[in-house]
């Protein structure tokens, strides 16, 4: 009796030590996969099992995905349920998804397939996803035939500036969603937030964000105030610095935004600053593009006695007298231009010689 007793207790013992988790790190047959990529500032992190066919049917062996009877989840991947991160709010297939991170589960039925976007996210598989309760969005798609993928795995395909369409790819099938962000909101509050940290020290950062917003045509006025604290600093003046590059932007959005009390003092300023022809040819352009034409036609002759030989700012001077109706003018200093640039540079110049005098020559767009 005590010999049995002795011979239980030990395989009691040996089957919990059997039944204990490791965290030894061994390989995997069906590997993690995590993935992170940018929509604008928008991050998307996927975190998934990634299964091979290994010469199964999986769209069509319920083994592998729950298939007829009443429709049921399947984890998207493999051993812990897939998972999908947003860093700010975005659109799936149209419907609103706040920032967070969700568990994503796949209702397959009838070859139409129901994606699933559960707050409660930390599961094994999706055998315990109450469809009811854990479900914060849900949404149906079509599916879509693609390239021979032995392992499952998520693209990132059709990209544009705010929107991105994810696929779920496992052999020739792909379960396809479009994730959309509001590129203006979410990279204007991301600035806010940023210029807050150690960016508030750099004028750079300030200059750039009024110029992403001067760019995207939006934030206007708060971008002016941007573009003024690169220039003038912050506290005190800390960190204040007046460059050429943030001049011509704050310029700009004068233009845009019709302050052009500020204009003339902005100008001398920059002005001030005009250390190379390329800066004096980027301030003289930029008068010139945003309708200012006697300041640019004035800042075109200023520069050109410190670069008499810069055959873009005879072509800048010729634009200005173009614009201000003066086309004799206009034509001989085009012709100047012509006789001082590169040779690659002339056919180009022909051309909106030819442009002015049909009275047709527009900036590029």
């Amino acid at each position: 009796m005590k010999k049995l007793f002795i011979a239980l207790i030990a395989t009691a013992f040996t089957q919990q030590m059997a039944a204990q988790f490791h965290t030894l790190n061994m390989p995997q047959g069906s590997p993690r996969v995590q993935e992170t990529q940018k929509v604008g500032v928008t991050e998307i992190t996927l975190d998934y099992g990634s299964p091979a066919l290994r010469n199964r049917d999986a769209w069509n062996d319920s083994n592998v995905i729950p298939q007829g009877g009443d429709p049921i989840a399947w984890r998207a991947g493999a051993n812990m349920a897939t998972t999908i991160e947003f860093s700010t709010d975005v659109m799936i297939e149209g419907q609103a998804l706040k920032a967070g991170k969700y568990g994503f589960h796949i209702i397959p039925e009838n070859d139409t397939y129901t994606l699933l976007f559960a707050h409660n996210f930390d599961q094994w598989g999706s055998y315990y996803l109450d469809t009811d309760k854990d479900v914060t969005l849900r949404v149906k798609v079509d599916p879509e035939t693609c390239s021979m993928s032995e392992r499952l795995d998520y693209e990132f395909l059709n990209r544009t500036p705010n929107s991105v369409v994810i696929g779920l790819e496992w052999g020739e099938k792909r379960i396809p969603f479009k994730v959309e962000v509001d590129l203006n909101k979410t990279v204007v509050e991301s600035l806010r937030s940023e210029l807050r940290g150690i960016n508030t020290y750099h004028w750079q950062a300030w200059n750039d964000a009024a110029r992403w917003c001067l760019d995207h045509d939006t934030n206007l006025e708060e971008a002016y105030e941007w573009v003024n604290r690169s220039i003038n600093g912050g506290y005190n003046g800390f960190s204040a610095h007046s460059d050429v590059i943030n001049l011509v932007t704050k310029i700009n959005l004068i233009a845009k935004l019709g302050k052009t009390e500020d204009l003339q003092s902005t100008i001398e300023a920059a002005q001030g600053l005009v250390n190379y022809d390329w800066q004096a040819n980027y301030l003289t352009q930029t008068l010139l593009r945003d309708g200012f034409h006697e300041q640019g036609l004035k800042s075109a002759e200023q520069n050109l006695k410190t670069y008499p030989d810069a055959w873009f700012l005879h072509l800048n001077k010729s634009l200005g007298h173009y614009f201000l109706g003066n086309k004799k003018k206009a034509i001989s200093s085009a012709n100047k231009a012509l006789t001082l640039a590169p040779e690659p540079r002339k056919a180009r110049i022909n051309e909106i010689i030819s442009e002015i005098n049909a009275g047709t020559y527009q900036f590029p767009s």
